[in-house]
């Protein structure tokens, strides 16, 4: 086992290390990102953390502020510019 690393199983069978209590399935992940779309620009945790939230869409996204979509657990400040920019290429933008 790695060093602080736990193993885990998804509901589908799938095994994995994590330190954290984050129950993402890496394998899941990987099968579950979108091939287009600004979901597919992102990080798994940041993906996730955004449909966990209900926003699937730019025009979701824009209905919040850079402040409150940095506020959900796992997004990071990494994420802003992609989000920023894939508002930005549909004419719009965060909140406020």
């Amino acid at each position: 086992m790695t060093a602080g690393k736990r193993l885990r199983i998804c509901e589908k069978g799938h095994q994995y290390y994590k330190s954290s209590d984050c129950t993402s399935c890496p394998t899941c992940d990987k099968v579950n990102k979108p091939e287009s779309g600004f979901l597919s620009k992102l990080s798994s945790p940041a993906r996730n953390a955004l449909l966990h939230e209900g926003i699937d869409s730019l025009q979701e996204l824009s209905k919040f502020t850079e402040k409150e979509i940095l506020k959900i657990h796992g997004i990071g400040p990494a994420s802003i510019p992609t989000l920023r920019t894939s508002l930005e290429e549909e004419g719009l933008s965060f909140k406020g």
